[in-house]
């Protein structure tokens, strides 16, 4: 049967921060290495190996994407990055230490802007230190200035319809790795496990832990897990 394999990127620094780090192209650490790593060893040690992959624009991303599947000795598959892929923008809030803003904001603003479906963060504003519309990868791209969930949504699931999907369509062996952010792929989990837009919201996806869903021929979801309880 068809396979999607979602992984979130490994820890990165701003990950141990505790910054908001959104579109800016944040490292991954050591130990965010090592999960990536860890990652790649589980999917060989279970027979379970992508046959293509895709990613966002950011570092973070893509090196788990190659740390994973160097560990599984498939680092030569296809892959393609784009940043549908991305993480959700966090507009006026990126590089803020998450404690030091909520003392300022208050802890209720800080929640509505994290976790609310709809409520985008304050917008970066143009020319700003954390701007990226003048970065090269982004070339010919708007960039936003904030996003909540539902509008980076509205970014993902046009992109998993588009270029993921036929994929997953090309036969029962087909076996796709998505290595993503934990908003991008709270929007594809939403969309294959038909969570509602409150319940999304408090969804946590681990980072280097793949999930996987298994697919029947229609791309129904047969089966959901945690390749680490397999």
């Amino acid at each position: 049967m068809p396979r999607l394999i979602l992984v979130r990127h490994g820890q990165s620094q701003w990950n141990l921060e505790n910054r908001f780090t959104g579109w800016w192209d944040v490292d991954l650490t050591e130990k965010g290495e090592a999960e990536a790593r860890a990652a790649g060893a589980l999917m060989k040690e279970k027979g379970i190996l992508p046959t293509v992959a895709f990613t966002s624009l950011q570092t973070r991303a893509i090196k788990t994407l190659h740390f994973a599947l160097e560990a599984a000795g498939i680092l030569w598959i296809p892959e393609t990055k784009d940043w549908r892929l991305n993480e959700r923008h966090y507009g006026g809030l990126t590089g803020l230490d998450k404690a030091e803003t909520a003392a300022k904001h208050g802890e209720d603003q800080v929640k509505i802007w994290r976790r609310s479906f709809d409520t985008p963060p304050p917008v970066l504003e143009r020319g700003s230190e954390f701007d990226l519309s003048s970065d090269p990868r982004y070339a010919g791209i708007d960039v936003p200035q904030t996003e909540s969930l539902k509008d980076t949504i509205a970014r993902v699931l046009p992109y998993y319809e588009s270029s993921i999907v036929p994929h997953l369509r090309t036969g029962a062996d087909a076996t796709v790795i998505v290595s993503a952010h934990g908003n991008s792929l709270r929007a594809l989990v939403k969309h294959l496990s038909n969570i509602s837009d409150e319940e999304i919201t408090g969804l946590e996806i681990p980072t280097g832990q793949p999930i996987v869903y298994d697919l029947d021929t229609d791309l129904n979801v047969v089966d959901r897990y945690y390749l680490s309880e397999r």
